[in-house]
């Protein structure tokens, strides 16, 4: 991701694609225990580093449209992310699904939201569930 949020936007997501609730963009944020093994590992598996600082123990790969995030020591599991306003070319979207309303989908559904963004609210906020075999998953808003 890059810093300065200076993406290309296109007006909506592929209505074509498969699935009833747009999430936006997906990546895999892994629990890394050396930075700097793991930036070499995937950087030879063809990836390339488009953001996160090494400084503050995350970075953020990309290759093609397939995005992993590499954190040291700030959680313990492996957490599945959606991005609610990207695309997986790293677009930003004009008409997205809020993550607000993707919390009411999923109480809808009868998911247990742990963390739960305020309904009151616009713009950025996350929300956090656990699937039935453990698996952190994270619904992540940045605009």
């Amino acid at each position: 991701m890059t810093d300065d949020w200076q993406l290309p936007t296109v007006p909506a997501a592929d209505a074509s694609l498969p699935g009833s609730l747009e999430l936006g963009a997906f990546s895999l944020s892994l629990a890394v225990a050396d930075l700097d093994a793991s930036r070499a590992f995937y950087e030879g598996l063809g990836f390339e580093v488009t953001g996160g600082h090494a400084a503050q123990d995350y970075l953020i790969l990309k290759n093609g449209e397939t995005t992993i995030g590499l954190f040291h020591g700030m959680f313990e599991r492996n957490i599945l992310t959606f991005s609610p306003g990207l695309t997986n070319r790293m677009e930003r979207l004009e008409s997205f699904t809020d993550v607000r309303r993707i919390q009411q989908h999923a109480d809808e559904a009868g998911l247990a939201v742990s963390d739960r963004a305020d309904p009151s609210t616009t713009g950025p906020a996350s929300i956090m569930l656990t699937d039935p075999d453990g698996n952190p998953v994270l619904v992540d808003q940045f605009f």
